[in-house]
C-alpha cells in the first residue's frame, strides 16, 4: 500500500473511503471522542503551520482543508437533489447529530445567494478564552464546501462573530464569488 502523504500533491488524494470502517476499527472505544482531543489536534496543527508559513497562510490551509471536508461530507451524507429547505433541515440535523454545532440560517437572499448563518456550541471555538480574534477558518472552508457541493457555485465564507471575540455564537457571511 502506498503512503497517501507522499503522492502527487498537485491534486487531492483524500476520499471519503479513506476514513475507513470506524465502528469495526474502534471496537470498544466507539465512534465518539472528547472535543478536547479534536481541539488538541486542530490547534497544535495550526500552531505548527503558522510557525512554518505564517498565521495567514496557516489559516488559508485550514480553510482549504475545511473546504475539502465540507465537499466530501455533503456529497457523502446529504441529498444534493433535495429542495433547499429540506437540504438545510438535513444539514442542521447532521451537524447536531455529529455534535459539530447547532446551525441556524439568519438570512438568505435568493437573488444574490448571500447567506448569513450562525453555529452555536461550535466544535472549534465554543468555550475558548476571549483572545479578540476569529479562529474558525476551518469552519469557513467547511461551510464554503457544503454550499458549493449543493449549489454548484463557489462561495466565499468569512466569520464575522466568534466565541473567541466574546460572542456566544459564530456568525458567518457567505457570498457567491463572481
Amino acid at each position: 500500500m502506498s503512503n497517501v502523504f507522499t503522492r502527487n500533491a498537485s491534486h487531492s488524494t483524500f476520499s471519503w473511503e479513506r476514513l475507513g470502517n470506524i465502528k469495526e476499527g474502534r471496537g470498544d472505544l466507539g465512534e465518539e471522542m472528547p472535543v478536547l482531543v479534536y481541539r488538541l489536534m486542530q490547534f497544535t496543527m495550526l500552531d505548527v503551520l503558522a510557525k512554518a508559513h505564517g498565521g495567514e497562510q496557516a489559516n488559508e490551509y485550514f480553510r482549504q482543508a475545511g473546504f475539502l471536508a465540507g465537499m466530501e461530507f455533503t456529497k457523502n451524507t446529504l441529498d444534493l437533489k433535495a429542495e433547499f429547505s429540506v437540504f438545510l433541515a438535513d444539514l442542521q440535523h447532521a451537524l447536531r447529530t455529529l455534535k459539530i454545532g447547532i446551525l441556524r440560517m439568519e438570512t438568505f437572499d435568493a437573488d444574490t445567494g448571500k447567506i448569513v448563518l450562525t453555529v452555536g456550541q461550535d466544535l472549534d471555538c465554543s468555550g475558548l478564552p476571549i483572545t479578540n480574534e476569529s479562529v474558525c477558518s476551518y469552519d469557513e472552508g467547511f461551510i464554503a464546501g457544503i454550499l458549493e457541493a449543493y449549489t454548484g457555485k463557489k462561495y466565499q465564507v468569512r466569520e464575522v462573530d466568534c466565541w473567541a471575540n466574546g460572542d456566544r455564537v459564530c456568525r458567518f457571511n457567505a457570498v457567491v464569488e463572481n
